[in-house]
């Protein structure tokens, strides 16, 4: 089992971790204490996504994460969700370790700097991660065009925009986006980047909390197999369905922006998440679905991607 990855990274002292890998928080799949809870005992970062979750459901998963574990691990709070101020007084009145805050400006920072809590922000551009770095932030996550769920909306590739992102500021990067396997970790650390952040892998474990066709249709994908759909909007990605090409072809009629707003609000993440109605539901997912083919403990999956990494790591220094 590998300790510790030999890749220069701040992240583990930072925030606590052995491995400087992070668990997407991912809506439904990583809402309860399950999926976060086997990757920190794994020694990477688990991540609990807040997103859909009651404010009481969103208390009990933190302790008993707690209860199952010394490591640090992470909520995830979206920033535009109207329950975004609940969320953040939760983690901060619970002292989670640390937070992950996304789609907003970290303006409650301070708060958090007083308590320990360390504040990891998701960025989408050179530009907001450079303006998250000033206000004291205390590493970004780069979020590259291939990630599943709301990624860059100006589509850039992970192997662009966090190389970057790494140009522009000088705290911890984590790279995000077509990462799936080991090499993929490699690749975010050969851009500048101290750590790598998977979603979809994450998604395809037993413990992520969604339902069983949800798995069955993101093990079937291809590489192809995913669509952007909500451009100029808040664009999504995710598999290509019935409810994709529906909006796909609206879009391509130059339907108005209102008719194509309403359509994409007209079916959820938890159509397919919960209820597994994978024709017409959100599956959420990226391409990485496409060099995804099985479905371990994510225990498992984490020791799997640390030797990975390591290997990749010690093959190309005997290349040098």
């Amino acid at each position: 089992m590998v300790e510790r990855l030999g890749f220069p990274s701040r992240l583990p002292a930072l925030l606590g971790i052995r491995l400087p890998i992070v668990q997407g928080g991912m809506s439904w799949a990583s809402s309860s204490a399950a999926l976060p809870l086997a990757v920190a005992r794994a020694g990477a970062l688990g991540t609990i996504a807040a997103g859909p979750m009651r404010p009481e459901a969103l208390v009990a998963a933190i302790r008993e994460l707690r209860a199952g574990t010394d490591a640090p691990f992470a909520v995830n709070v979206p920033l535009y969700n109207k329950r975004s101020a609940e969320f953040l007084d939760i983690v901060e009145a619970e002292r989670v370790p640390i937070i992950i805050a996304s789609q907003g400006g970290p303006k409650a920072l301070p708060r958090f700097r007083a308590i320990g809590t360390k504040w990891v922000h998701v960025v989408a551009s050179p530009l907001h991660a450079a303006k998250a770095a000033e206000a004291g932030v205390d590493a970004v996550i780069a979020v590259g065009g291939e990630a599943g769920g709301h990624p860059a909306p100006d589509e850039v590739s992970a192997m662009v925009l966090v190389r970057a992102v790494v140009r522009a500021v000088t705290i911890p990067v984590i790279g995000a986006g077509g990462v799936a396997d080991g090499a993929g970790i490699a690749a975010m650390f050969a851009l500048g980047a101290e750590g790598a952040q998977l979603g979809t892998r994450f998604l395809m474990t037993e413990e992520a909390t969604v339902h069983p066709d949800y798995k069955a249709r993101v093990l079937a994908a291809g590489i192809s197999d995913t669509r952007l759909v909500g451009r100029g909007r808040l664009p999504i990605r995710q598999l290509r369905n019935r409810f994709t090409d529906e909006v796909d072809a609206a879009e391509r009629a130059g339907r108005p922006a209102e008719e194509l707003a309403a359509l994409q609000a007209s079916r959820s993440l938890r159509e397919a998440a919960l209820e597994g109605d994978v024709e017409f539901g959100k599956v959420e997912a990226g391409q990485t679905a496409g060099l995804i083919d099985d479905i371990p403990p994510a225990g498992e999956l984490v020791r799997r991607l640390a030797a990975e990494a390591e290997a990749v790591r010690l093959r190309l220094a005997g290349a040098a």
